[in-house]
């Protein structure tokens, strides 16, 4: 059953990002690509006046900032010689 309030689901605020989290997590985004640290990048000024603790750890839940830190990550260990080698 679904239930809606003129054709629109009274619940979907729930499941959408601002644009400032959006802007956000571009920001983590191009700054661990960067280089910098993830917990660099999250206690940057910018980034604490803009968040609150429980907003910075819903950015580390977002598809694409897991996916550049995955790859980041992946590509990191690629380049690492082999443990015990």
């Amino acid at each position: 059953m679904r239930i809606s309030v003129n054709g629109r689901n009274p619940f979907g605020f729930l499941f959408v990002t601002s644009r400032r989290e959006q802007y956000l997590a571009q920001y983590v985004v191009r700054e661990y690509a960067r280089g910098r640290s993830l917990q660099d990048v999250l206690d940057d000024p910018y980034m604490r006046n803009r968040t609150t603790p429980a907003g910075r750890a819903r950015l580390l839940e977002r598809p694409e900032v897991i996916a550049a830190i995955g790859e980041q990550a992946l590509a990191e260990l690629r380049l690492a010689p082999a443990v015990g080698s």
